[in-house]
Formats: structure tokens, C-alpha cells, sequence
């Protein structure tokens, strides 16, 4: 069965087509901001233009409008090519590609959020996550983390923060998608931001 996997949940945005857990092709670029624009012609390329039975999509933690765009590429191929469509946890990406290099120990992945905060979660040597996604600011996140191995986009500050650390700077990247438990894909495809909007609607203010 072919998956393709879009990840634009954080500022890198992603895409690649997997045979199995073979993978076929695929695309990582670092934008920042575009991913709307980059996106789609990134699955094009693809072999078949990527259509697949399977696709998976980040869930996030992340930003709000890269979160935006995977999902609603993700929804809009699914109805196209009549295909499932499943969701997965982008830190718990991130947590599979660092034990990938670095073998399995404990860890903690520190990513950036909104607001100045940072996304921080912790993960057993098995890669299970040891809580949930907290979005706490970067003081904060270096009295809460005791793991020596960080990873993510604010590995390294962290590290320098606290005074210690062996850092993995590192962003998600859909062709490691293959590194992910099967369990950690979910059919409920809702977006987890990590923290509350920026805003809200009247009737929710009120």
C-alpha cells in the first residue's frame, strides 16, 4: 500500500510517498513562511503525483496556519482519491527521528510555539511519550526538563538555558515517517495547536 505523508506543521515543510515502509520519493524544505504555496506543487512532483491509498498528516503541535494547510491538503486528497486519511503526533516525529540516530534513552524534544513559548514533551527510551505537550516559556521548560538528550529547533537553546545537554537540532521531516510506531496514528484527524488561539470568535469572548 502506497502513504503519501505531508507534514507543514512546523516552519520546514514536507512530503514523501512510502511503499510499505519503503521509501519511494520525497521533498524537505525549510520555508519559514509559503507553505500554502509550496505545498501542493511539492506533492505533485512526486511519483503518480503522489497519489496513494494511505495519506498521513502532522497533527501538530505547531503553527496554526502550516497545521491549517497540511490538513486541509490532506482532507481535500483523501475525498479525491478515496483514500484514508490518518494523523500523527509531529513532536513524537521528531522524538523517533533523534532515537533513530542515537539509539534508545530518554529524551525530551523542545520546539518552537507561539508567543515565546515552547512546545516541550518527554519521551522513555522506548519513544513513548512520558506526558503530554505542555506550552510553557523557555524558564519554565528549563526547570521542567531533566532529560539530557534535547531535540528539536529549540534543542540548542534550551541547552544553553539550563547549562547542559546533548543537543539534536532538528525539525520534522515526512521521509522519516517510517520510524513512527503504527500506534501513533490516529483516524481522528484534528489538529492539536498546543495552546489556545491567538483568537477567538464573539460569541466565544463573550
Amino acid at each position: 500500500m502506497l502513504t503519501l505523508v505531508i507534514d507543514s506543521a512546523t516552519e520546514a515543510c514536507s512530503v514523501a510517498l512510502f511503499d510499505q515502509s519503503a521509501l519511494l520519493a520525497g521533498d524537505f524544505r525549510l520555508l519559514g513562511r509559503g507553505h500554502a504555496e509550496q505545498l501542493v506543487p511539492m506533492i505533485a512532483a512526486l511519483p503518480g503525483k503522489g497519489h496513494a491509498a494511505r495519506i498521513a498528516v502532522a497533527l501538530g503541535p505547531g503553527s496554526f496556519t502550516g497545521l491549517r494547510v497540511g490538513l486541509a491538503a490532506a482532507r481535500a486528497l483523501g475525498l479525491a482519491w478515496r483514500a484514508e486519511v490518518v494523523g500523527y503526533p509531529t513532536l513524537s516525529l521528531v522524538a523517533a527521528m533523534a532515537r533513530a540516530r542515537n539509539g534508545p534513552q530518554p529524551l525530551a524534544v523542545i520546539m518552537t510555539g507561539g508567543h515565546g513559548e515552547w512546545f516541550v514533551q518527554s519521551f522513555d527510551a522506548a519513544g513513548i511519550a512520558a506526558g503530554n505537550v505542555a506550552s510553557i516559556a523557555p524558564d519554565a521548560a528549563a526547570a521542567a526538563v531533566n532529560e539530557h538528550l534535547l531535540a528539536g529547533s529549540q534543542a540548542a537553546a534550551l541547552a544553553a538555558l539550563r547549562g547542559y545537554g546533548e543537543v539534536m537540532e532538528l525539525l520534522p521531516d515526512a521521509r522519516a515517517f517510517n520510524l513512527l510506531m503504527p500506534k501513533l496514528l490516529s483516524r481522528s484527524v484534528q489538529p492539536s495547536y498546543g495552546r489556545p488561539p491567538d483568537a477567538r470568535l464573539p460569541a466565544d469572548a463573550a
